[in-house]
């Protein structure tokens, strides 16, 4: 079922990486756990969306990459304000089915770029909304194909950081999330919401989103911009004029170039200010 050496530029949103050992796009759930299930026991698993807020070095990653925006795209109301949205699924959906059936808040995730899984990954949110503040339980799966239900009280969940108190090997397939019913938003809120994002930042460009976390108290995009880092180039990669804390391959960039200009940034703004930019973005694999 996976695929070997397959280039990940063709499937990240910044289109730039190397080849993945291997790379499986899963349309069921069985097939994912075929999947996990044929993956070598020495062999490393990632989990991966459409591929926003991952950069894959131009070297490639020794590695099985599982793409489960096709597996697992569950969306299913249960009652009480509470849906199940597989992790597959984009957060812009969840927003949209949410809203219609009058349960919030939950306009924040037309915000999130990704999908359920990336959010329940980084505690992904927008809009001063953040995904685990709605999260009653999660499934998730083991590289043997078990799926297990958890619940919030298993992880340490901080601002774009969640990981389990008792670590084990597994990835997010789902989750249940608990809304209010009957809550006051509407189908032209979640619009503007998004209209807001596309007035201020650079969508339909290649990116990753937002590269660096918010600091305490700050903006890492006002950090960027005072640094007079808006526009700066680096080989292919540029930090977007219309919002610093993006990063935008103009068509010719490399991973290194992008990662470049990430170190570049966060040494600038810490020399400026210093302030630690910490990168939201995940880097995985080996340099050409």
């Amino acid at each position: 079922m996976a695929e070997r050496h397959v280039s990940m530029a063709q499937h990240t949103s910044w289109r730039v990486g190397g080849p993945a050992e291997y790379y499986c796009k899963p349309g069921s759930r069985d097939e994912l756990i075929e999947c996990l299930q044929s993956v070598g026991a020495g062999v490393p698993i990632h989990f991966i969306g459409r591929g926003s807020n991952l950069l894959v070095r131009d070297g490639g990653v020794a590695a099985a990459l599982i793409a489960v925006h096709d597996a697992l795209t569950d969306f299913e109301e249960l009652g009480d304000g509470r849906i199940y949205a597989g992790a597959g699924l984009a957060c812009a959906l969840v927003a949209r089915r949410c809203v219609r059936n009058r349960l919030g808040p939950a306009e924040f995730f037309a915000g999130i770029p990704g999908t359920v899984g990336g959010a329940l990954t980084m505690n992904a949110g927008a809009f001063g909304g953040e995904t685990w503040n709605q999260v009653e339980s999660v499934e998730v799966i083991n590289r043997q194909g078990e799926v297990t239900v958890r619940y919030p009280d298993e992880y340490q969940v901080a601002y774009r950081e969640v990981s389990l108190i008792e670590p084990r090997e597994e990835w997010f397939i789902g989750g249940t999330f608990r809304f209010t019913e009957n809550y006051d938003t509407s189908p032209e809120k979640v619009k503007a919401l998004v209209n807001q994002r596309k007035e201020s930042q650079p969508l339909g460009l290649p990116s990753c989103g937002s590269v660096f976390r918010n600091p305490p108290g700050d903006h890492a995009a006002r950090l960027i911009e005072a640094a007079g880092l808006k526009g700066h180039v680096i080989g292919g990669a540029v930090v977007s004029d219309k919002h610093a804390n993006f990063i935008i391959n103009t068509g010719t960039a490399t991973a290194a170039d992008i990662e470049n200009l990430i170190k570049h940034v966060q040494a600038t703004v810490k020399r400026e200010f210093d302030v630690e930019l910490v990168r939201e973005v995940h880097i995985i694999g080996e340099a050409a």
